[in-house]
C-alpha cells in the first residue's frame, strides 16, 4: 500500500468521523436552541435582539435556528458509513 492511499483512507475516516460527531451533537442541541427561540419569540419589540429570529425559523442572518432532522439524520448516517468503510479499509490493507 502506498503513502497516498494510507492518507486518502485516513481521510474517509476523518471525514465520516466529522460528520458523525457534528450531526450528533446538532440533534443534540435541537432542544436548547428551540428553547432559545421560543426565548426571543416572547420578548417585546423594543427589546434588543427580538427581532433576529423570523417567522420561517432563520435569523436575520440567514442562519437556521434549528437544525433540521431529516438532513441531519441523513448526513449522521453517511458519516456513520463512511467511518464504517474507512476503518475496514485501513485495517483490511
Amino acid at each position: 500500500m502506498s503513502f497516498y492511499d494510507e492518507v486518502l483512507r485516513e481521510l474517509v475516516v476523518a471525514l465520516g468521523a466529522a460528520l458523525l460527531l457534528g450531526n450528533g451533537v446538532a440533534l443534540s442541541r435541537r432542544r436548547r436552541d428551540a428553547l432559545a427561540r421560543a426565548r426571543a419569540a416572547g420578548r417585546s419589540t423594543k427589546a434588543k435582539g427580538s427581532s433576529r429570529v423570523r417567522k420561517g425559523g432563520r435569523t436575520a442572518t440567514g442562519e437556521l435556528s434549528q437544525a433540521p432532522v431529516a438532513r441531519s439524520v441523513a448526513f449522521l448516517v453517511l458519516g456513520l458509513v463512511m467511518f464504517v468503510a474507512g476503518l475496514a479499509a485501513l485495517f483490511a490493507g
